[in-house]
């Protein structure tokens, strides 16, 4: 266990909420702007220095902070970082940056409030990302409710946004019940395994419950709850139609966080497999069947659809089930892969959601009706569009090839036949993404307002480059992602293979002394 005497972990989650207050607080509306900028800017800063002082060569948690929080329940105020999480910490950040620079043009009514919910919805996102007690988790989990449930119904750009945040807020609070069933059970084995009282030996810590054995029987009940409450947030189908919905209904900007930030996927990585690993390994088959009808059964709805927004709804939901099969591969291409790829999610599946944004706020509508020669008058829009939509389906070049290749070829190495399911995902995605390009951005002008539309301002234009960049580093250099959760893989990997990992031992004894 790697201590840190600055509470950097805790600054991370809480400066975004303290920068809320501030905002919401604030009366010039120029300057909650410029407040949120602020504040969503040092955030990212302060998480590139976390991922500067991580040692990529252990695999422990490393700058914990553990503190009592509710003794009597035993659940601690614990957070760490590892291989696994650290990078989705300035993703993160720098993808609510980009959407609350975003919009800046496109959010007029209340503009204070929803920059404030955005920075508080990134703190608690962060707190997911970063807690090590169940107890903690759980409740960073579900206060990422409240602030998705105003930004869709006050600012959605659907008639129907109400019922689509009301939709959203009923799926995840079904979600959230098996997660609280599982974590509650775990808790109450560590008990019974320690011989102690159920008060007394409650334990909400992670490092603790993944050295508790846990019966086998007792092992597929968790991994069942956990799963399903995980692939609601996923979404994996048949829980996927929320994010379509929202796709329709909701602020482009928040779209774009929700198709970014795969809490759910995170989840069953962080979570699901480590603590039933035995459960997880037997039916690890069961589910890579489950990731492969979503990749295929989602590809071949984004394949009917004539709305960019909600096409790229399918697409988001088609490469998650492309990241469970890497998940269930068991091997290191393919958690390599799945990391890769839901990191990817953050760069170029909100990219594009932005790009359908700002196309939307000029023409007020994403149907390929009211498209067509988009080319000839967005010419830096396209360019942009057409990089995004090329990593999205895997070019060579681009972030993308690297986790889609290493997804693909573990699933070749461990499910020959969901390999199949794997491919012709590939072969569907580019078929879908260069459908619609050829009607929205080629062809004829029809429309009176395409002719006259505006194309990427500089500051919209300063955030696409931003991603082109990291999409185009990191395409060119995967290492820089691989090296630094190889590691934490790795331990991963030992983990439900029933091979002791001694680090974790001994986090988990030096918890339990504490």
């Amino acid at each position: 266990m790697s201590n840190t005497t600055i509470p950097i972990l805790s600054l991370i989650i809480l400066l975004p909420i303290f920068g809320a207050i501030v905002v919401s607080a604030t009366r010039n509306i120029k300057l909650a702007k410029k407040l949120g900028v602020f504040f969503a800017g040092i955030e990212l800063l302060i998480t590139g220095v976390v991922v500067a002082q991580f040692n990529v060569d252990s695999y422990d948690f490393q700058l914990v902070e553990h503190y009592p929080w509710i003794p009597t329940l035993k659940i601690e105020y614990l957070i760490g970082i590892d291989g696994i999480s650290v990078l989705f910490l300035p993703m993160s950040a720098l993808l609510t940056l980009t959407a609350i620079i975003s919009s800046w043009n496109s959010v007029q009514n209340q503009a204070r409030l929803h920059v404030a919910l955005l920075l508080a919805l990134e703190g608690v996102t962060l707190g997911v990302f970063l807690a090590l007690d169940m107890g903690l988790f759980f409740l960073f989990w579900e206060l990422t409710l409240p602030p998705i449930f105003f930004l869709i119904g006050l600012w959605g750009i659907g008639s129907g946004r109400r019922s689509a945040a009301i939709k959203y807020t009923l799926f995840m609070l079904f979600g959230g019940v098996p997660l609280l069933f599982a974590i509650i059970i775990l808790a109450v084995n560590h008990a019974n395994a320690v011989g102690s009282t159920i008060y007394e030996g409650l334990s909400f810590s992670l490092p603790v419950l993944l050295q508790t054995p846990v019966p086998d029987d007792l092992q597929a009940l968790v991994f069942l709850l956990l799963l399903l409450g995980f692939a609601v947030k996923a979404p994996l189908v048949p829980f996927h139609t929320w994010l379509p919905t929202i796709a329709m209904e909701g602020p482009t900007q928040l779209t774009a966080l929700l198709t970014g930030l795969k809490l759910g996927v995170f989840g069953i990585i962080r979570f699901a497999m480590p603590l039933a690993p035995s459960a997880a390994v037997q039916y690890s088959w069961v589910l890579g069947i489950l990731g492969a009808i979503t990749l295929v059964y989602s590809a071949l709805i984004a394949l009917q659809q004539t709305n960019l927004r909600r096409l790229l709804a399918y697409s988001s939901i088609s490469h998650v089930g492309l990241v469970i099969i890497g998940i269930t591969s068991l091997n290191m291409q393919g958690i390599q892969g799945a990391i890769f790829q839901l990191l990817n999610f953050t760069m170029i599946a909100s990219s594009l959601m932005l790009l359908a944004g700002f196309i939307q706020h000029r023409l007020g509508s994403t149907e390929a009706i009211h498209l067509g020669g988009l080319a000839k008058v967005m010419p830096r829009l396209t360019c942009f569009y057409f990089l995004f939509m090329l990593a999205s389906i895997g070019l060579p070049g681009t972030s993308g090839f690297p986790a889609e290749l290493l997804l693909i070829v573990s699933a070749i190495l461990s499910h020959p036949s969901i390999s199949i399911a794997a491919l012709l995902g590939a072969v569907l995605s580019a078929a879908y993404m260069l459908t619609f390009a050829r009607r929205a951005f080629f062809g004829p002008i029809t429309q009176t307002g395409v002719k006259h539309v505006h194309d990427l301002r500089l500051r919209e234009l300063s955030l696409m480059c931003i991603s082109a960049l990291l999409i185009l580093g990191f395409g060119l250099f995967p290492n820089v992602i691989l090296n630094i959760n190889r590691t934490a893989a790795e331990a991963w990997l030992t983990r439900l293979m029933d091979q002791p990992v001694l680090e974790n031992k001994k986090l988990a004894e030096s918890l339990q002394q504490q």
